[in-house]
């Protein structure tokens, strides 16, 4: 679409007919607003939830019309840096054709452009009903850089943004400030709303419409938010979002003492243009004579990138796709906010969000996670929050690498983190209270977990993860797990209660030291797969199952040391315990222990056979030899019949010796 800002005879007649299709068309909307309500609740609804269920079709659709939305903005983002050059009207508000409806620009100024301003600006598009004090907005808000955008109102400001099948609206600052602000007793409301219907759009598959702030500084105290939102994070309902381009409302240009702004620059180059129309130039480069430089030694002083900037508190979001999501942003505040019933995701910190504090936040019922932090995001600080009956996760910390190696778009291939949860309640989530998914230097501490399939999981190559000091009940399978590469876990000073495996190690490095885990139903502590360079000790570990700590599945240094015990019931049968004790070094010394014990009973054996029979002389079983009778053996020279009574035919020796008997002992000398 072409768009000129001379204010020429030949220009005159396009701009009448866009006019005219405008009052044409205002009228239709202003009557499906003001004719008959349906039947609606106090809040606008019909107190049923008829979101119906979206399509491949309807996805298609949904993505088409986010391509169309970015288009459009690149169309009014496109006019609007040229609009200053075409004369001093156009440096005050104004109004685009555009393929997405009637878009009215607001331009920079020193206040704040209000509710009084819509009325004059747009008495067509911004209508108040008269039946409840409402307003309804039927075309496009755009905030420039500078520009400011205050909604509010004393008695409290309800806005409508109009959203049906027709079509939708939204507000969308580029580097401006938007603000939405109500007071305790009147907070300001913002939703969706279907004229027809009358009532809020919940069908998204059509789109719906949003609120967006493109760098720049957003502030929301005691507002109210619903039914916002379509598909993509930019378009899914509160969208605080960064960009990859510089502010270029702050591009100062300088030479020697020369200090000038942007507009002053546009203006010189803008006389320039008017001087000399044979100069040729296309798409904003201008050709030059060579020669001499007109401003030798000339710089420009470019700022950071455009990263918006938050505060948002005491409010309610309601109903959006994406309750809040953020992204490429610092310095952000969430401050006692409640998100419910999200389509998706509750609060989103998606890519480039560093420096935020989460404070005092429910995030509650919604379709995904309550609370995300996703790769790229940093020193991001989560206290006394919630998540309740979420259908994912309670909090999701992500701070994987946004590349494993080379990539199209060269992104870092480092981990992020020093992230941290704290003081937080994590109760009835469908799949796990908290995950940790890579990531460095990251805290979960202090914290009450609350059912779930597992309690804290850390995992994929996370580093540096420290769980300590929390409250874990009722987890369907582990209470925490911390499994596949984590290293440098810390696992301290939890309490852990009525699940089946209190704390589970896999294929990671941990200290699980001084962790309560009671009414086990598995097993107390388990270790797995390589766990080399793991503690686990003085723990206190009672319940009923096949072990107290099981190290059967791992292999690995690991130390063991200081556990009590004690109160475990072991369940398991023979052959596991059997299995579980039957390690070849076991085996080993149980087979020494049992050759030395059989031995000790054969010896006992014998002492105890010897004792009981009487003592035998060594050679009692030998036969004494046969003995002669005993002979005198006279000395030579004694005659016969001298003797002793003997025969006297029995020679005797001489001398008075007598020759013992064989058997006998020595005789009498």
């Amino acid at each position: 679409m072409s768009h000129s800002y001379t204010p020429s005879a030949a220009r005159r007649p396009r701009r009448l007919r866009a006019a005219a299709r405008l009052t044409a068309v205002l009228p239709v909307a202003l009557a499906l607003f003001l004719g008959s309500p349906a039947p609606a609740s106090a809040d606008g609804s019909d107190g049923q939830d008829d979101r119906p269920v979206t399509t491949a079709e309807d996805a298609e659709n949904e993505t088409a019309l986010v391509a169309e939305e970015d288009h459009r903005l690149d169309q009014v983002r496109a006019v609007a840096a040229v609009a200053p050059l075409k004369g001093e009207k156009w440096t005050r508000p104004y109004r685009l054709e555009t393929a997405g409806g009637y878009t009215l620009v607001f331009t920079p100024r020193t206040q704040p452009y209000g509710v009084s301003d819509l009325l004059k600006l747009a008495p067509q598009t911004f209508v108040r009903s008269k039946r409840d004090g409402s307003y309804l907005l039927t075309e496009n808000i755009y905030l420039l850089a500078g520009a400011k955008l205050k909604l509010s109102s004393p008695g409290g400001l309800n806005l409508r943004l109009a959203s049906n099948t027709r079509g939708f609206v939204s507000i969308v600052s580029f580097g401006g400030r938007l603000t939405l602000e109500g007071t305790p007793q009147a907070p300001m409301k913002i939703s969706s709303w279907d004229p027809a219907a009358n009532k809020p759009d919940t069908d998204v598959r059509d789109g719906r419409a949003y609120v967006r702030a493109i760098g720049g500084q957003f502030s929301m105290d005691h507002a109210q938010v619903s039914d916002l939102g379509f598909w993509s994070g930019r378009t899914g309902g509160l969208s605080l979002t960064g960009t990859d381009r510089p502010d270029t409302g702050n591009i100062k240009y300088t030479d020697g003492d020369q200090d000038l702004n942007r507009r002053e620059l546009a203006a010189a180059d803008d006389k320039a243009e008017r001087e000399s129309e044979q100069t040729p130039h296309a798409g904003g480069v201008i050709a030059q004579p060579a020669g001499e430089l007109a401003a030798p030694d000339s710089r420009f002083s470019v700022p950071d990138l455009s990263y918006v900037s938050a505060e948002i508190k005491n409010s309610t979001i309601t109903g959006n796709l994406y309750g809040l999501f953020l992204s490429g942003a610092t310095g952000a505040n969430i401050i006692r906010t409640k998100v419910i019933n999200s389509l998706e995701d509750g609060v989103v910190l998606h890519r480039g969000v560093t420096n935020v504090v989460v404070d005092r936040t429910v995030s509650q019922g919604n379709g995904g996670d309550g609370f995300v932090l996703s790769r790229a995001t940093q020193q991001v600080r989560v206290t006394g929050s919630k998540a309740l009956s979420n259908g994912g996760n309670g909090f999701t910390l992500s701070g994987r690498p946004l590349a494993n190696g080379p990539s199209a778009s060269g992104e870092s291939t480092s981990s992020y983190g020093s992230n941290s949860v704290s003081d937080s309640t994590a109760r009835d989530n469908g799949r796990y209270g908290i995950e940790v998914f890579g990531g460095v230097n990251v805290g979960v501490q202090n914290n009450e977990v609350d059912g779930g399939d597992m309690g804290i999981v850390a995992r994929e190559d996370a580093t540096k993860v420290a769980i300590t000091g929390n409250h874990l009940t009722g987890q369907t399978r582990q209470g925490i797990s911390v499994r596949d590469g984590v290293s440098a876990a810390t696992v301290t000073g939890n309490i852990i209660e009525g699940t089946e495996t209190g704390v589970y190690i896999r294929d990671s490095q941990a200290e699980v030291r001084g962790n309560t885990v009671q009414d086990a139903t598995n097993h107390g502590i388990s270790l797995v797969g390589g766990i080399d360079k793991s503690t686990v000790s003085y723990n206190v570990v009672a319940g009923v199952g096949p072990s107290a700590v099981d190290t059967s599945r791992a292999h690995g240094g690991v130390t063991l040391k200081e556990n009590q015990t004690f109160a475990w019931h072991d369940t398991s049968a023979f052959w596991v315990k059997f299995k579980h004790y039957a390690s070849p070094m076991t085996l080993l010394w149980v087979s020494i222990l049992v050759l030395i014990l059989v031995s000790a009973v054969l010896g006992a054996r014998r002492r105890a056979e010897r004792d009981g029979r009487p003592r035998v002389h060594p050679y009692a079983d030998k036969m004494p030899l046969p003995s002669a009778p005993a002979t005198e053996v006279r000395a030579a020279g004694t005659g016969a019949g001298t003797g002793s009574g003997l025969g006297d035919t029995e020679a005797r020796p001489r001398g008075r010796h007598r020759i013992p008997a064989m058997t006998g002992g020595p005789g009498p000398t």
